[in-house]
């Protein structure tokens, strides 16, 4: 009885998570917060608690999901709509870096060290902070730069070459099964696919693990047995 209790929290608690994620929307773990970081720990707290104790129900559970769901999306709400309570909710960026300047008290206000400072500027292949004009501290704790104008890696626009268009690279076999969808939206037929497919050494979809058109409209093909690229693919 008391495992028949646990799983039925269980699979109420993942059902109760699923749900509180879609309602809250898609959120990547480096956009979280730390308010968020810490609610959701909160969270997995209260649903931990509740599956062990006997004394909670699963109505008990259920009713402690809404109630923090309610409470994450009314938070969510006031901080989208009411600006003025914006900033003191969730707290601004802070420059720390002004005009190739270093803002000491705002680096002190952060609790930030140089090594820290440079730590980040690493994570964003910036080796010296002298190629930095502006960096801003967000308030989900990553830092956001921009390089002094000599530091900028160079353009097709600054060389005046000619910009070609931009498509997304499409998968058209996975796992030696066509992606159909996939090959409808580039207007092309499965006897197209097998042709080129066949071009490249490739007479059976079995031997195919992934296969991909890319942006420069080459086909690209894994093999299945090594699941190694051949020379010049990929």
């Amino acid at each position: 009885m008391e495992y028949g209790s646990i799983l039925v929290k269980l699979i109420a608690g993942f059902i109760g998570l699923w749900a509180m994620t879609r309602l809250l929307g898609k959120k990547e773990i480096s956009a979280l917060t730390p308010f968020d970081f810490i609610s959701a720990v909160i969270l997995g707290d209260l649903v931990g608690d509740t599956i062990y104790e006997k004394d909670h129900s699963v109505l008990k559970l259920l009713f402690a999901l809404a109630v923090w769901t309610v409470l994450s999306i009314t938070f969510e709400k006031i901080t989208q709509h009411v600006s003025k309570l914006r900033k003191p909710l969730e707290g601004e960026p802070e420059i720390l870096i002004r005009d190739g300047a270093i803002d000491l008290h705002k680096l002190r206000k952060n609790n930030l060290d140089f090594e820290q400072l440079r730590m980040m500027l690493r994570a964003k292949d910036t080796f010296s902070i002298n190629e930095v004009a502006y960096a801003i501290y967000e308030t989900n704790g990553s830092l956001s730069i921009l390089k002094k104008p000599q530091y900028e890696p160079v353009t097709r626009e600054d060389l005046d070459i000619e910009a070609k268009g931009v498509c997304l690279p499409q998968c058209l076999v996975e796992s030696g099964s066509i992606q159909r969808p996939a090959l409808e939206s580039l207007g092309k037929h499965e006897s197209w696919l097998l042709q080129e497919l066949r071009k490249k050494g490739y007479p059976e979809l079995t031997s195919v693990a992934y296969a991909e058109l890319n942006e420069e409209g080459e086909l690209c093909v894994i093999e299945a047995a090594t699941h190694q690229a051949k020379p010049g693919e990929f």
